[in-house]
């Protein structure tokens, strides 16, 4: 059985709304599914885990201070345990996939890269595959100006349910590929 964690930090709902998204084209398998907010107390192991999703907004170009403060801390836990290696060799079965929330009010998905590269290297450090990226525009809630007159336009209403339904389907694909041998043997 494949075991999932969804790790995500939301502070205006849409990043919760691609989890929500996510864990539903997840419980299409046979697979364990845990669905956490992130924050620095957060007690998780990445290891107990075959894939991890990770999400949330781009702050200026990095994921908020909640979500960098539990990576942070996850690296240095992982430290101690002697899982940061040198070269950063992969660790076999396990894999990662980053996503981010963005509104881009100014230069768009430009904004969300570098949050993305930027938490990716936590995973990436300790040996996991990130076996894939995904940058999300979103409404920007609260500012209707920043919804209108960024370079992505007008982005109000993001993410639509065709939106959400293609998330669902990309994490059940993805989910497929990083399945066990012997689980995927059985399917």
């Amino acid at each position: 059985m494949l075991k999932v964690i969804l790790l995500y930090w939301s502070k205006s709902g849409n990043t919760r709304k691609v989890t929500d998204a996510i864990k539903e084209g997840l419980e299409q398998l046979d697979a364990r599914i845990t669905v956490k907010e992130m924050k620095k107390s957060l007690d998780v192991d990445y290891f107990d885990y075959d894939l991890v999703f990770l999400g949330f907004p781009s702050y200026q170009w990095l994921p908020p201070n909640p979500v960098r403060e539990f990576l942070k801390g996850r690296l240095s836990a992982d430290k101690k345990a002697g899982r940061v290696k040198v070269g950063s060799p992969r660790v076999p079965g396990k894999h990662a996939v980053l996503y981010c929330t963005y509104s881009g009010p100014h230069t768009g998905k430009n904004e969300a890269i570098p949050a993305v590269k930027h938490a990716g290297q936590f995973l990436d450090h300790v040996g996991f595959k990130i076996a894939a990226e995904w940058y999300i525009p979103c409404e920007f809630i609260g500012r209707e100006d920043l919804s209108t007159e960024g370079r992505l336009g007008d982005i109000r209403g993001l993410p639509t349910e065709s939106d959400l339904e293609k998330i669902s389907a990309n994490a059940l694909e993805i989910a497929k590929g990083c399945m066990p041998k012997e689980s995927s043997k059985r399917g």
